[in-house]
């Protein structure tokens, strides 16, 4: 219901004033305009509906230029230290012409080694367990980065001038928990290949019924009606804020908008990742390959059509694999 007085409506932390008499000026539609958009927020919360009035600010250019700049510095640094850990591990784990008969590296960086009927110990799994947490990073923030400075920009433009940059943080933190948490699961698979065999020392399938299984359920995938709604949220950052209650100040609100896009993220990408247990989790082109394919369906206008292709490529490769296995 509306308020007949003509003080102030509060909502949130927008002070909204009714419309005052004809006498006093131009400010009455603007005030008007408001004062419906309170009324019209009011009955979506009393349904269920959780929103948000946002009344968009005027921003310094030079404002949102340096808030670009440090986001893609920030993306830029941690890619490139991801990928730099990652380039060790692989040179590690290829120590030339050495014969590993009997053995299996750790990817340490540090030329550990144990006997392969060995079982993991927690040194292990926990090295094991950082290699996918920084393969994740590296491979998966280039393509967040467009989401980031979006947040960083709406934020500024609602005006969380001093929280913008920061509620990107938490945003980003929440982001990458969830890549974190597929680390864990990725490892506890590799883990459980390994110990029936199935992954030989350089971390590849050394079963080509397996490896072609795995990539055909890939290809199929990047045709399924699911991969289709995750790469949806993926693809436009502005509209994913906005179907999910709209830009949140507050550390909490960031972390949780984040774990529910990287929760789409691993929807769309998941299936790709899984594709390293078969060429090898330590091969560099491959991880590269993986990493551009990710990209170009999350970021470019033609994020579909490149999945479906990449979906026809894998389904026919995995039939190859298949039929060598079977022969």
């Amino acid at each position: 219901m509306a308020n007949e007085s003509n003080g102030p409506v509060e909502d949130g932390d927008q002070t909204l004033k009714a419309p005052a008499s004809e006498g006093d000026g131009p400010s009455v539609a603007g005030d008007g305009s408001h004062l419906t958009a309170a009324l019209i927020a009011r009955k979506l919360r009393d349904s269920g509906i959780d929103c948000e009035i946002v009344h968009p600010v005027p921003i310094d250019a030079s404002v949102v230029r340096r808030d670009r700049v440090v986001i893609v510095l920030a993306v830029a640094l941690l890619t490139a230290l991801a990928w730099g850990y990652l380039l060790r591990l692989s040179a590690d784990m290829n120590m030339g012409c050495m014969d590993m008969t009997g053995l299996r590296m750790i990817p340490s960086g540090m030329g550990l080694m144990m006997q392969a009927e060995m079982p993991w110990r927690a040194m292990e799994f926990a090295f094991v367990f950082v290699m996918w947490t920084v393969m994740m990073v590296g491979m998966m923030t280039p393509s967040a980065a467009p989401m980031f400075l979006m947040y960083a920009r709406v934020g500024r433009q609602t005006g969380a001038q001093s929280k913008s940059l920061s509620a990107t943080v938490w945003f980003a933190a929440g982001y990458f928990l969830v890549w974190v948490a597929f680390a864990l699961f990725a490892t506890l698979v590799q883990w459980a290949l390994e110990r029936t065999a199935l992954l030989d020392f350089t971390m590849a399938s050394t079963d080509n019924v397996l490896g072609g299984f795995v990539f055909i359920a890939a290809g199929l995938y990047q045709w399924s009606r699911l991969n289709d709604l995750c790469m949806a949220q993926c693809q436009k950052p502005f509209e994913f804020v906005m179907r999910h209650g709209g830009y949140r100040r507050e550390a909490p609100g960031c972390v949780m908008l984040g774990l529910r896009h990287g929760a789409y993220c691993v929807g769309c990408c998941w299936a790709l990742m899984a594709l390293l247990l078969v060429g090898g989790v330590m091969d560099v082109l491959w991880i590269v390959l993986l990493a551009l394919l990710a990209f170009l369906e999350r970021v470019t206008s033609m994020g579909r059509l490149i999945a479906r292709l990449a979906g026809i490529v894998l389904v026919a490769g995995g039939a190859w694999l298949f039929s060598m296995g079977m022969s």
